[in-house]
């Protein structure tokens, strides 16, 4: 880090991710986008002049070669992830991947494993994870608001047309590992119980990706989860925690706003805000930071063991549905 305790931030890619990433940290005052990679010098310059960044590198490697640089944000497809992660680990950069972090569990292990040798922090950037509404909704749970939990559902919508990254299995397409990882992230983040029945049903593509799926949970401690994601339509993408006495209902699983509280018979209770942010990225950036400064090989808001528990519950759920990517 700079003298002043800024986190110079290497973007990988300049699709439109990696765009949300550095108007974020264009918008921090502790972090900074401070370079850009791509595997074209030309889209590399074009992203750093557009974006006001220093540095602007046409490989990832030469990124990763910058000694200034503090933290590598992979901001390719899942499919791109494995190799260019591990280059980072290898070259001792700390390294923020994008969700779904890995292909499958075999990548996500054998990066984790890499990284635990070198002692060299790595966190996936899920980030709904490090966002102030997990802390504000455990908080409502745990004070008992709802009464005892008892069914949440969630689900995460929207129409994206024949993109290549849905479509292709080489780019990892599908709605689960683009949009489903967040209905499983957030079942998880408020319930973290073992999973004692998992049901699922697919839709698939021409090209054989899931394009629209359901996922039931069945949890130990009696919870039961109904997850739906789909990429060929208009979700409500709300989230429901009901219980006993009372529920919550959160208006984007995506990135919570606001919850609303309601007691028994559905009544009105009160509606919460989450504080204004820049576009919602900027927590797991900070978590990074903070991280570092205190020694961490992985952040509390997303440790890797739960990393690894979300890749191995997908790739469960690909191999009953029969979709493959190369990497499998």
């Amino acid at each position: 880090m700079t003298e002043d305790g800024i986190l110079r931030v290497g973007i990988i890619g300049t699709g439109w991710i990696a765009e949300k990433a550095a108007i974020t940290l264009n918008g921090l005052s502790e972090c900074k986008a401070y370079a850009v990679g791509s595997r074209s010098i030309e889209k590399a310059e074009a992203f750093a002049t557009k974006w006001d960044i220093s540095k602007a590198y046409g490989s990832y490697a030469e990124l990763i070669a910058d000694a200034d640089v503090d933290l590598v944000y992979v901001g390719t497809p899942h499919s791109h992830h494995y190799d260019v992660t591990c280059q980072a680990i290898l070259a001792g950069k700390p390294c923020l991947v994008e969700k779904a972090f890995m292909a499958n569990h075999r990548e996500a292990a054998e990066v984790l494993q890499l990284a635990h040798e070198r002692k060299v922090f790595v966190a996936e950037a899920i980030w709904t994870r490090y966002q102030p509404a997990v802390d504000i909704i455990r908080g409502l749970i745990s004070s008992g608001r709802v009464g005892t939990p008892r069914l949440l559902t969630a689900t995460l919508g929207y129409s994206m047309g024949d993109k290549p990254r849905i479509m292709r299995a080489d780019l990892c397409g599908g709605a689960l590992l683009d949009l489903g990882v967040y209905a499983l992230n957030f079942a998880r983040m408020f319930f973290p119980a073992d999973i004692v029945s998992m049901e699922s049903q697919c839709v698939k593509s021409q090209s054989g990706m899931d394009i629209t799926n359901a996922i039931t949970l069945v949890l130990e401690d009696g919870m039961l989860c109904n997850l739906q994601s789909s990429a060929a339509c208009v979700g409500d993408n709300i989230g429901v925690i009901a219980g006993t006495e009372g529920n919550l209902i959160i208006d984007n699983i995506n990135n919570p706003q606001k919850i609303t509280v309601n007691g028994p018979d559905r009544t009105y209770v009160e509606t919460i805000h989450v504080p204004q942010q820049i576009t919602g990225y900027e927590y797991e950036f900070l978590a990074c930071r903070k991280a570092l400064i205190e020694g961490l090989t992985e952040p509390n808001e997303m440790p890797h063991v739960e990393t690894l528990y979300i890749m191995q519950l997908m790739d469960t759920l690909r191999q009953k549905w029969g979709v493959c990517y190369p990497m499998d």
